[in-house]
């Protein structure tokens, strides 16, 4: 046959009549040209076999399969007595991919981002791959603020078709912020407003927050707090008209001006409700966060309108629309708003579904819920429900979404997605005394989600010199279905406080008890427990206190006593992952029942408030007392004393440190114990972690004892800052403290730190 060359894919797909070729049957195949491809693998990509018909369609089909491969940069096709003849020439491959001038990236970060623009050693080169690669590594540094950043890219041949790249990168300097310029503004200052911007000129914290970085994000962040700060004043017509961003020829100032409109200030004229309400009007009315004389604020809007959804949302009716009409008089600068009420549809939910829990069981999830399946919707039942679940401590994350049932008006799912986190724990606690006792450790472990049932088992041992302590702890939170919680508790605890800072004695105790815990109302429970314990005094010294000698004239060297505890706890945190508002308030009394030994009472109260500042600014209030005594003729054992200093109460003193002391100015504790304080929690700038908080605090708290004992009175203050983690082994807190008022016989521990307690 004579020999004919279909030469290219572009003739193909234009053949004239000239170019047609009559049709033949392919006799066989060969391939020429290839180097790395292995024969079979163009093979299997052509759409023509041997014996199969070819002309001029199969011809093209063949030339258009073996370009979208990839692999070639020219296909050819020949024939020659019947024989198929495929001439390829092959794209090179990737030998090497060096980077010059690297310094702000890991360079193997950097090769990591290229594979997925198609660039890797190994590879087939490809023109298109380089330069979205180019424009990438461009991309990252830009969004460092460099924009001066130049990359250039080096392609050299090399043998066995084979091809290197070389980037060489002048990285430049981070542009800055050089001024930012506000037009129009009257109403408020200029660098009140700039305030409110993250983005600013460089100042003393820029090396640290990079607000002196331009970002379009954080831009469009600022003009949107702009506007929020003027809706919420009054301007109702407020308007960003333009922004200008401008950066100088040497790439390393930036320029940016901000144009807006305030227009006038307006109060509101009358407030009304129209619609079917469904609920009295009055309820609805005292639901509206503005009255008429107000100064217009769109966040009272926006508010009064969630409050009223959601209260129509406790009856069921879950897709309630709630908007806010105005009228505006342009002259007298007011407006009139008339709330427009449709409860729409009452909606019942269908299934609660919940994912992510493969340690825990699902009844220890569902048995917090509020909200049941084929109830009426209701929008506190829900936001209970997640509260609960969030209280249990068990997840990282708790997410709530509520869809409507697709095909329906008048049902929805409730999904619970929950993110596990380790409930077994190690309990640590470290500080360093300048006082020559140098670092002190506490230890205990904790399993807080037994086998996925929601158990918690807790064990302690500290076989430090002082203070030996092993313990065993068992509470089941539903011993019955309806809440409440039986524990158990067997502890031995050997105290020698002669290298301490307290009065010197040495006990061994051992005892053992059950406890109770019944809820009373939704964030309320009581508590109630009876122990046994048996305590033996060690061999006196030979200078014995004196509370230690009362305490054997009066009890002896061993004494059996039943305590009986009474409790009382009211949590209501929006969440214990993340508190950012609520209240806890604990109450206990535990008393020396009068059948035994010993005849004594101690009473305690707490009382924390999580108050939000603002947003991700959260100020906690804790306030603290205690007061104890011994009744029918007998005293109260000093080792029942109330101690105060340290983590807990007072940081920046040593622990259990303050209060009463003995002749030797060792700290023997009191009857009466007051701790307070305040701690601003913020998030830690550059960070967006809501586990890690930056603090600042102020504590103050005395112990007091009978009479007029060295160091009964007074209050010690101090003051400092902390940073809290909230690890997946538990929160994380190291604190330095610097004491206000110390006095000559307080002894320090300035800095702290503690693993796996709050407080």
């Amino acid at each position: 046959m004579k020999l004919k060359k279909l030469a290219g894919l572009i003739s193909l797909l234009c053949l004239s009549p000239a170019w047609a070729i009559e049709p033949f049957t392919v006799k066989d195949i060969r391939v020429e040209g290839i180097q790395r491809t292995e024969a079979g693998t163009v093979f299997s990509y052509l759409p023509v076999k041997v014996g199969d018909t070819m002309g001029d369609q199969q011809a093209a089909a063949a030339i258009r399969a073996l370009y979208a491969t990839g692999f070639f940069k020219d296909v050819s096709l020949e024939v020659e007595q019947g024989v198929l003849i495929v001439l390829v020439r092959e794209r090179p491959s990737i030998a090497s991919i060096e980077m010059n001038g690297i310094k702000d990236f890991p360079k193997d970060q950097l090769k990591d981002n290229m594979k997925y623009a198609g660039l890797a050693e190994a590879r087939i080169f490809d023109k298109g791959a380089l330069d979205k690669a180019i424009q990438e590594l461009k991309r990252q540094y830009v969004a460092r603020g460099k924009y001066g950043v130049s990359v250039a890219a080096t392609v050299t041949e090399l043998e066995r078709n084979r091809v290197g790249i070389v980037f060489n990168v002048v990285e430049g300097e981070v542009s800055k912020i050089k001024q930012i310029n506000l037009v129009g503004n009257q109403a408020y200052e200029e660098d009140e407003l700039l305030d409110m911007m993250k983005l600013s000129t460089p100042d003393w914290m820029s090396w640290f927050s990079n607000n002196d970085q331009y970002s379009k994000q954080k831009l469009s962040a600022d003009m949107e707090t702009m506007r929020s700060f003027y809706m919420d004043n009054g301007y109702l017509e407020f308007n960003i008209d333009s922004t200008q961003v401008s950066i100088t020829p040497d790439k390393k100032d930036i320029y940016i001006t901000i144009n807006i409109t305030e227009g006038a200030k307006y109060t509101v004229s009358k407030v009304g409700v129209a619609g079917n309400t469904l609920i009295p009007r009055g309820e609805v009315e005292k639901l509206i966060q503005m009255k008429a004389g107000d100064t217009f604020s769109r966040k009272a809007l926006t508010e009064t309108s969630k409050k009223v959804g959601e209260r129509l949302g406790e009856e069921g009716y879950a897709f309630a629309n709630v908007n806010a009409i105005p009228e505006m008089d342009k002259e007298k600068h007011e407006v009139a708003f008339n709330f427009m009420v449709d409860p729409g549809q009452r909606v019942y939910v269908r299934h609660i579904n919940i994912a992510g829990n493969d340690k825990t069981r699902d009844e220890v999830i569902r048995r917090e819920f509020r909200q049941v399946e084929g109830a009426w919707y209701d929008t506190e039942k829900i936001k209970k429900s997640k509260q609960r679940v969030d209280r249990l401590d068990f997840f990282s994350e708790v997410n709530m979404e509520t869809p409507q049932v697709q095909g329906t008006t008048d049902q929805m799912d409730v999904n619970l997605s929950i993110k596990e986190k380790s409930t077994g724990s190690i309990s640590v606690g470290a500080g360093f005394t300048n006082g020559g006792e140098g670092l002190s450790l506490t230890a205990g472990v904790t399993q807080a989600n037994l086998f996925g049932s929601g158990n918690h088992i807790s064990t302690q041992i500290n076989t430090s010199r002082t203070n030996q302590v092993y313990s065993l702890s068992y509470t089941n939170p539903y011993f019955t279905d309806d809440g409440v919680s039986r524990g158990f508790d067997v502890y031995q605890r050997n105290t020698n406080s002669t290298g301490l800072a307290v009065s010197q004695y040495s006990t061994h105790t051992m005892g053992g008890g059950v406890r109770f815990g019944v809820p009373i109302a939704e964030d309320e429970s009581i508590s109630y427990g009876l122990a046994v314990e048996r305590t033996q005094m060690g061999t006196l010294p030979v200078n014995s206190p004196v509370q230690l000698t009362r305490y054997v004239n009066t009890f002896g060297t061993t004494t059996n006593n039943l305590l009986g505890t009474v409790g009382w706890n009211r949590d209501s945190r929006d969440s214990a992952i993340y508190t950012t508002e609520g209240t806890v308030q604990r109450a206990l009394a535990e008393v020396a029942l009068p059948v035994l030994d010993m005849r004594y009472y101690k009473l305690t109260y707490q009382h924390q408030l999580y108050y939000p500042v603002a947003s991700d600014v959260v100020l906690l209030l804790n306030g603290e007392g205690g007061i104890a005594g011994g009744y029918g003729g007998k005293p109260l054992p000093f080792f029942k004393n109330f101690y105060a200093g340290g983590t807990g109460s007072v940081r920046g003193y040593d622990n259990s440190s303050l209060g009463p002391r003995d002749i030797n100015n060792l700290a023997i504790g009191g009857t009466r114990r007051i701790v307070g304080g305040a701690e601003l929690f913020v998030p830690v700038p550059g960070i967006k972690e809501k586990s890690v908080r930056l603090s600042g605090f102020f504590d103050a708290g005395a112990v007091y004892g009978p009479g007029e004992l060295p160091g009964s009175a007074g209050l010690r203050c101090s003051t400092g800052a902390a940073i809290t983690w909230l690890s997946p082994m538990g929160p994380i807190k190291f604190s330095y403290a610097v004491p206000l008022n110390r006095q000559p016989v307080d002894i320090l521990q300035k800095f702290q730190f503690t693993l796996g307690s709050m407080f």
